[in-house]
């Protein structure tokens, strides 16, 4: 993250990248780690201004903003009109990159966490929340990234948020899945031992 931040405009992204994987997966305190994604929100915020046509200025700060949201509470961060802001840059992250696999994974989440907390009805009146398009997300990102770990515990998370224990063999097997993927990268490994842990 220090190196991404020295490197000025050009190591935004990758500062930020560092950001929300150390909190996501290593920071203990929940404080700090809350902190260090309203920075990553604010740094990104000032790189839309700059760059609008940058795919990632708008998923990281989906990203981290879906992150805190869920550290105060969705219903919390939906009371502060969090998941409006979060769905804004998720769209625009896929207007300029359709094929963006990790934004698709993080609508996915996005439909699923709304649903789980105000229900289908409300979801889908107030917020434009759905299962079938969760589902269709979480579909296109495997579809994309067919490797994915992450992919495929957050479709696996996704589906106890919508449907609870009837699509318990889906979960079962996408975690098993999961936990038997090759790491491409650090977070990926944090994610895969994530899932074992599910899996077992």
């Amino acid at each position: 993250m220090d190196i991404g931040l020295d490197a000025g405009p050009a190591g935004i992204i990758a500062a930020n990248k560092a950001a929300m994987i150390y909190a996501n997966y290593l920071e203990d305190s929940e404080p700090a780690r809350l902190q260090l994604f309203l920075d990553i929100c604010e740094r990104c915020v000032a790189l839309q201004e700059a760059e609008p046509g940058n795919a990632n200025a708008w998923y990281i700060h989906a990203y981290a903003l879906g992150r805190y949201s869920q550290g105060i509470s969705i219903v919390k961060a939906l009371a502060q009109g969090l998941g409006g802001k979060v769905r804004q840059s998720l769209d625009q992250a896929l207007k300029l990159q359709p094929r963006h696999a990790d934004a698709n994974i993080a609508l996915g989440t996005w439909h699923a966490e709304i649903i789980d907390k105000v229900g289908s009805m409300v979801g889908g009146l107030t917020y434009g929340a759905k299962k079938d398009v969760a589902e269709r997300h979480f579909r296109a990102a495997l579809e994309l990234n067919p490797d994915s770990s992450i992919a495929r515990t957050e479709y696996a998370n996704g589906l106890v948020l919508l449907f609870g224990r009837a699509r318990a063999r889906d979960v079962d097997r996408l975690r098993e899945e999961a936990a038997a993927c090759t790491p491409a990268d650090a977070m990926e490994r944090l994610d895969l031992e994530l899932a074992k842990e599910l899996a077992d």
